[in-house]
C-alpha cells in the first residue's frame, strides 16, 4: 500500500512555507512519509516531490526519523516527534 489518498497524521511545514513532509498512517498500523512543495505560481497548492511509501515504519516517530535522514532539508521539531 502506498498511502496515496490517505490523510496525514502529521504535516510538518518548513519555515519557508514552500516545503513539507507528511507522516501518513496505513491501515495495517504502520506509517510512511511523503515530501511536498508549494509553488506560488500554482496558487499555493501542494505538489508531491517524493513518495517514500515503499518503506513503512512501525511508529510515526520512526517515520519522522527516517524522513529526517532521507530528506536533506527536513528536521522535525521536537514537539512533532513527541506527538507522533
Amino acid at each position: 500500500m502506498t498511502g496515496a489518498g490517505l490523510p496525514a497524521l502529521l504535516s510538518i511545514e518548513h519555515e519557508d512555507g514552500l516545503r513539507c513532509v507528511d507522516i501518513v498512517p496505513l491501515s495495517d498500523g504502520t506509517f510512511v512519509f511523503r515530501e511536498f512543495r508549494r509553488d506560488p505560481e500554482d496558487r499555493g497548492g501542494w505538489s508531491l516531490v517524493a513518495d517514500f511509501s515503499d518503506r513503512s515504519y512501525a511508529t510515526a516517530e520512526a517515520a519522522l526519523r527516517a524522513a529526517a535522514s532521507t530528506i536533506g532539508w527536513f528536521e522535525p521539531p521536537e514537539k512533532a516527534a513527541s506527538q507522533a
